[in-house]
């Protein structure tokens, strides 16, 4: 019986990285042409914000995780507010469950996403201060696909992630 689902892996990806603008400043910040041309040949890419899966509003207010990262905020210790001081700890939850889902229901066993986001940041996020300062640790949608068993890349890792996940992908 022939196969009816695609050849290539899913690859959950954030969706300002494939241009879309959904930002918290309403821009996109699409990777190069040959980038998303390498991944499309190896990966089936499948968009998600978790921020706008989360019901958040584009544009919306900068928001940084305070008192932790993205693990401590799903455990209930840790909070993400926007820089009005505007508590969007569940909108954030609330999008990185939606965001797993998506990866469960496509079978991603890896993910791109944006680095330093207070979602998508897969080693280290904004500090809490809105001051540009970086603390170590995963975002919240970032550390909930690592604890579903969903690998983790950010955009400076495009090569490694297309060695490491592709290499088993049928080349197109």
């Amino acid at each position: 019986m022939p196969e009816t689902s695609s050849p290539r892996p899913a690859l959950l990806v954030s969706a300002c990285l494939l241009g879309h603008p959904v930002r918290y400043d309403g821009q996109g910040k699409a990777q190069p042409a040959g980038t998303l041309a390498a991944l499309a040949r190896h990966f089936e890419l499948i968009p998600v914000c978790p921020e706008s899966l989360g019901g958040l509003p584009t544009p919306r207010p900068p928001a940084e995780i305070l008192g932790g990262s993205g693990a401590q905020v799903l455990a209930g210790v840790a909070l993400v507010r926007e820089a009005t001081g505007a508590d969007v700890t569940e909108a954030f939850v609330e999008g990185a469950r939606d965001a797993l889902a998506i990866a469960r229901q496509r079978q991603c066993r890896h993910a791109l996403l944006k680095a330093y986001s207070p979602s998508c940041g897969n080693r280290e996020h904004y500090d809490g201060t809105f001051s540009g300062g970086l603390r170590s640790g995963q975002g919240v949608a970032a550390a909930l696909l690592t604890q579903a068993g969903v690998r983790v890349w950010n955009e400076g890792e495009v090569d490694e992630l297309i060695r490491v996940a592709g290499a088993s992908c049928p080349s197109s």
